[in-house]
């Protein structure tokens, strides 16, 4: 990798200020002094940037329990950011899998690997996405029926020329039901629902996939092991 490239991905350095610091002479490889943006180097090599050690940061796999009034966006705005719970290096550089509104809470999947991110998030993958939902207004008998069978065939939403593919409904009480997608439309759980004169009171994700929270806490976060990163191959 060039160095000023490697200085980039481990500071805070834009490309072209890389090469200013390079110029000033504030960067060292292996103890001595070097200038030129271009030079290569690779994992073996010590590179410091004002004497302070650099490493690369590798590609991460975060899983979080959002709470609600945080958003998912990278931008700052009226609400915390999901990365701003997570004490990771450059955490700037994860972007969440998928999003959940600033009023909805559970599972996040964050990463730096984009690919990996489209596996998860591809509808050809059928990765199962579950929702525990809280209604406004009760959900039983014919109305219950109709609903689940609505959701089965898939719902013609306001503005889609496709209607939402085949998802799995179960009611868990008559204001609560669980909810399996296998894509990712915007506003999705909260458009069906309304598609069927109901309304999301609250929602909250349990799962991705073979991935469940466990038992992390609102607001608590864990890296991915090989395995569960793996899962999504």
């Amino acid at each position: 990798m060039r160095l000023d490239r490697f200085l980039s991905e481990t500071t805070d350095l834009t490309r072209s200020l890389a090469k200013k610091a390079l110029h000033r002479g504030e960067v060292t490889v292996n103890g001595e002094v070097i200038k030129q943006p271009a030079l290569q180097v690779g994992e073996q090599d010590r590179v410091c940037w004002e004497d302070e050690p650099l490493v690369l940061v590798g590609l991460r796999y975060v899983m979080l329990n959002k709470p609600a009034g945080v958003e998912c966006s990278a931008r700052r705005g009226l609400y915390p950011r999901a990365i701003d719970l997570i004490d990771l290096p450059r955490v700037d550089r994860l972007q969440t899998v998928g999003r959940l509104d600033v009023d909805t809470t559970g599972m996040v999947l964050l990463t730096d690997d984009g690919q990996w991110s489209h596996r998860v998030t591809s509808p050809r993958k059928r990765c199962g996405k579950v929702y525990r939902v809280t209604l406004a207004d009760p959900l039983e008998g014919e109305a219950l029926d109709s609903a689940v069978a609505c959701f089965a065939e898939g719902l013609l939403l306001d503005g889609e020329e496709k209607p939402t593919r085949p998802a799995e409904l179960s009611v868990l009480g008559p204001f609560d039901a669980e909810l399996t997608l296998y894509e990712g439309k915007y506003h999705q759980v909260k458009r069906m629902f309304g598609a069927i004169g109901n309304r999301v009171a609250s929602l909250h994700r349990e799962s991705i996939g073979p991935l469940s929270l466990g038992g992390l806490a609102p607001g608590e976060w864990r890296e991915l092991s090989d395995a569960e990163v793996a899962a999504f191959a």
